[in-house]
């Protein structure tokens, strides 16, 4: 599949959402209920690393970096969010979002990348195992959605200076 990646902007949110909704609807992609709206959006995620993937001009994913933490002493640690179209994966493109986040981080001064995911998400576990991150641990009944508890994989990835 040919592809592009560029930086997100604003007008790719609502793509970004449906894309997002999509994730939700899996039931094991997250533990938020809801899209958020643009606003609650851009507050959550870094202005640094945020990405978006396209083919033929649709924005078919994006990737973006939360804080781990406002406190300076973890100024280079961030949770990576990720989300492909259901009509797209399986291409390659997660793993192209990625490698891409991972790089521009390091540019950006990360030193650790972690992401938390479904223990059932068993694509998503193996595409951050394939671009470098190890499982830290089991984040036992971390959540509970509809009356059932989840467990979550910690995985982290360090830059090769950390």
């Amino acid at each position: 599949m040919d592809y592009t990646i560029r930086e997100f902007e604003k007008r790719d949110f609502p793509t970004c959402a449906i894309i997002y909704q999509e994730g939700l609807d899996t039931g094991i992609a997250t533990f938020e209920t809801k899209v958020p709206d643009y606003q609650q959006w851009n507050t959550k995620y870094l202005e640094q690393c945020r990405f978006v993937i396209l083919s033929k001009d649709e924005v078919l994913g994006w990737i973006a970096l939360t804080p781990f933490s406002n406190r300076k002493v973890y100024s280079g640690v961030a949770e990576v969010s990720l989300y492909i179209s259901k009509t797209a994966r399986g291409n390659g493109l997660g793993t192209a979002l990625l490698k891409t986040c991972i790089l521009q981080s390091e540019k950006e001064g990360f030193w650790t990348l972690q992401a938390k995911i479904f223990l059932q998400n068993k694509g998503s576990l193996h595409l951050f195992e394939t671009c470098g991150f190890r499982k830290v641990g089991v984040r036992e009944k971390l959540g509970m959605r509809n009356g059932t508890w989840y467990d979550n994989i910690l995985l982290e990835r360090r830059t090769q200076t950390a």
